[in-house]
């Protein structure tokens, strides 16, 4: 008898993998976010990458980090994390996890908080030392939503399109 294998992914790879991989959806040229939304049933609720409103041409709004603020991406896109709220099935979160490439941003804290999402799992915590991270922190902290970093037991993951 065969048993069954046993390199398959945990759930919090599987998670984090559909957030990176949703994150290559992106076409903002220096950052690529993926967020994944996942119920208590490890479900798939949400998905979401981050770029501009639907509507807005990505042809046409500035895909700059620098200059005047207008001219910059920051005032258009839409970060991960909202996406996958507002793209999510259901309208009820609560007690969901979100599974993301970066630790979120203060606004995107405050929607995460909103929606009722318990739990945070971040690949990388590369602005930690941002006031927008750390305004994160205090939120979450005192809304009693967890976070923690995603520790990968392996470093790569490999997808064929042809079998």
């Amino acid at each position: 008898m065969v048993g069954k294998r046993t390199d398959y992914l945990s759930w919090d790879e599987y998670f984090m993998a559909v957030a990176l991989l949703s994150g290559l959806r992106s076409k903002d040229p220096n950052t690529q976010v993926g967020a994944c939304v996942a119920n208590s049933q490890n479900k798939i609720v949400g998905v979401g990458y981050n770029g501009f409103p639907w509507g807005c041409s990505d042809d046409e709004l500035p895909w700059s980090r620098e200059g005047n603020y207008l001219d910059t991406k920051y005032p258009y896109v839409c970060h991960a994390e909202l996406n996958a709220v507002l793209n999510s099935i259901s309208y009820d979160l609560r007690d969901c996890r979100i599974y993301v490439a970066l630790f979120p941003c203060n606004e995107c804290t405050k929607v995460i908080i909103q929606a009722g999402i318990r739990e945070i799992i971040y690949l990388s915590d590369k602005y930690a030392d941002t006031d927008s991270v750390r305004a994160s922190k205090i939120m979450l902290d005192k809304s009693n939503t967890s976070y923690r970093q995603f520790t990968p037991d392996r470093e790569s993951i490999l997808l064929h399109f042809s079998q």
